[in-house]
């Protein structure tokens, strides 16, 4: 289904794609650019509802994601799409409704194992139950809400970074066993 030279696609899922998944979406691009994996992932999101459709991100996302070094002025609210079910290779739910929702639409049980809890990825909820994993809407909160949402998305981001890593070794090495990918170039020692 995918070649080596896709590539790996992430997508964050929240309620109305103002708040959380798109501080998880912007701060997983930045982590893959440190890592030099930029441009081997790319990392979106959507919402579950069309409520905040094409209205940018919430300004107290904005203000955390900026004290962070992280622009978030592109970013506009849109409704999740069936079709990313088969489109992205990860799909990130913030809150247990969330993966409930994305759960009762999944096509296949492919495009069901692609969806994951974000903070399962986090070790200190690593075989937690998902009821315990999710992150709480901040927009019906204040500035510390939002700060909240971001330590918690933060302890998830090595552990998503590590599992794409594996993943994408794991595309090559089957791309290479294939013959696909395995072009080594032989020198003449005469």
């Amino acid at each position: 289904m995918y070649s080596t030279s896709s590539p790996y696609r992430i997508i964050t899922v929240c309620t109305g794609n103002i708040c959380r998944s798109p501080m998880a979406a912007l701060m997983l691009t930045e982590a893959f650019k440190a890592e030099g994996l930029g441009h081997l992932v790319e990392v979106d999101s959507a919402g579950t509802t069309g409520y905040e459709v094409g209205h940018p991100i919430d300004p107290r996302a904005a203000r955390v994601l900026m004290a962070q070094h992280i622009a978030s002025e592109d970013h506009i609210a849109r409704e999740w799409r069936r079709e990313w079910f088969i489109e992205r290779d990860l799909i990130l739910a913030l809150d247990v409704d969330h993966f409930g929702w994305l759960q009762e639409g999944a096509p296949d049980k492919e495009a069901l194992g692609r969806v994951r809890m974000l903070r399962s990825f986090d070790p200190a909820m690593a075989g937690r139950s998902s009821l315990d994993q999710g992150i709480e809407d901040p927009w019906y909160g204040g500035h510390t809400d939002f700060d909240n949402t971001w330590i918690l998305i933060r302890a998830a981001v090595p552990g998503i970074v590590q599992h794409v890593k594996a993943a994408i070794a794991e595309r090559e090495g089957a791309g290479r066993l294939d013959g696909s990918e395995d072009h080594q170039q032989v020198t003449s020692m005469s």
